[in-house]
């Protein structure tokens, strides 16, 4: 019922004018009990939840445990710049991911998630006539992951992902004689991406542990295609024709990426967490289209997050059985603007619902707030609602025999 609602929805996702650059809007791997906690995950395990952010953390899974998780968001954003301003809804399904054990000290994980999404529309006048921006399509990334424990308290990770999908972007150009032009821009994407996590956790007292986490992502020159293409949308007996087809990898990268962080738990009711995430995209390539576009520099990217979820108490009544999460935020994404970076903040509480059985209802609130600087641009504030049902099934329980 939840997809059925869900994916008419995804054809909105996020609307963003600074989706147009690079490889559009990149996305952060987490749940959305995650995201309620600023996305921290890199020290976070649990036999309960599925954490793709650090892929060490399926070890955790309980051997009779099947778990499926999927997400959904929507929301409002509203965009100002200089002195005209507007709102739209977005949202749209997140992801789906599952995770099943394969022994009492290894787990497996698999699923679909956004690796960057591509959407905007904007238009303005040049001479004799005017233009239109839109943009279109992003990149999924398929995983199939695997985490053991090979030495109590050290668990080790590596989800093997492929890339897909379609990078967009046109431009309309209607001259005053009334003929219309097209020209599009566009980056086939089918790649691979390897991530590797390592986890360490410490129990001292019983109700006492602490977690570090680390997770590597290779570099790599990126594998697809990409073309120009221009096409005179007035005269439907022109063909379009189409610029400079070529391979991405000879001229198109995307950087390794490191992230850590740690995690204090207590009594399986109170953890606290702190990430920090790191790409060096100014090394990456981004040569744009030859004939058509030109190369396109990058900022190395950086986010740091915190957050926190507590639980009252594990039985009792049902509102002290709800975990109540809260987390921040704070980003520099790896476009340019000119010579401007581009900078976000969010702040986010939710909670987490129990049922009757073991499956838990996620909700969360976000706020999140994207400008550039030093100079201030176009000005975004997002007002997000998030819902994720993590269901947790006995699947493995062998039938008693009477």
């Amino acid at each position: 019922m939840l997809l059925s609602a869900t994916v008419p929805a995804s054809a909105q996702m996020i609307q963003t004018p600074y989706s147009m650059y690079g490889y559009g809007v990149l996305n952060d791997h987490v749940s959305s009990a995650q995201r309620s906690m600023g996305g921290i995950g890199y020290a976070l395990r649990s036999s309960r939840q599925i954490n793709v952010k650090n892929p060490a953390s399926y070890a955790a899974i309980d051997s009779m445990t099947f778990l499926f998780d999927i997400g959904a968001n929507c929301g409002v954003i509203s965009t100002t710049e200089n002195s005209l301003s507007g709102s739209k809804p977005i949202g749209g399904l997140d992801y789906v991911t599952l995770q099943v054990p394969v022994t009492k000290w290894m787990g497996v994980s698999a699923g679909l998630l956004p690796y960057s999404t591509v959407r905007y529309k904007f238009g303005s006048e040049i001479a004799n006539g005017e233009s239109a921006y839109q943009g279109s399509g992003g990149i999924s990334e398929a995983y199939i992951g695997v985490g053991a424990e090979p030495v109590k308290g050290l668990s080790l990770g590596v989800n093997a992902g492929y890339l897909f999908g379609n990078v967009i972007n046109d431009v309309y150009v209607n001259a005053e004689n009334g003929s219309v032009s097209l020209y599009e821009k566009v980056l086939k994407v089918r790649d691979y991406n390897i991530q590797f996590g390592l986890q360490y956790g410490l129990t001292f007292k019983h109700e006492h542990t602490v977690t570090i986490g680390a997770t590597y992502t290779l570099g790599k020159d990126t594998h697809g295609t990409g073309y120009g293409v221009i096409y005179d949308v007035s005269n439907t007996t022109n063909k379009p024709d189409t610029i400079g087809l070529a391979a991405l990898k000879h001229g198109f990268s995307m950087p390794w990426s490191v992230g850590g962080g740690i995690a204090y738990e207590w009594d399986k009711r109170l953890t606290v967490g702190v990430d920090f995430t790191y790409q060096p995209w100014s090394k990456a390539r981004f040569n744009g289209i030859e004939g058509f576009s030109s190369p396109v520099e990058f900022a190395d990217r950086y986010k740091g997050a915190i957050g926190a979820e507590y639980i009252p108490s594990l039985r009792g009544g049902y509102f002290r059985r709800i975990a109540y999460r809260v987390g921040a935020y704070y980003s520099r994404d790896y476009m340019m603007i000119g010579s401007n970076n581009v900078n976000e903040f969010g702040i986010s509480l939710g909670f987490g619902l129990p049922t009757p059985m073991r499956t838990k209802v996620n909700l969360g609130f976000e706020y999140r707030h994207r400008n550039t600087s030093p100079a201030a641009t176009v000005s975004e504030n997002y007002f997000m609602v998030t819902l994720g049902v993590a269901i947790n099934e006995a699947w493995f329980v062998p039938s008693r025999i009477r």
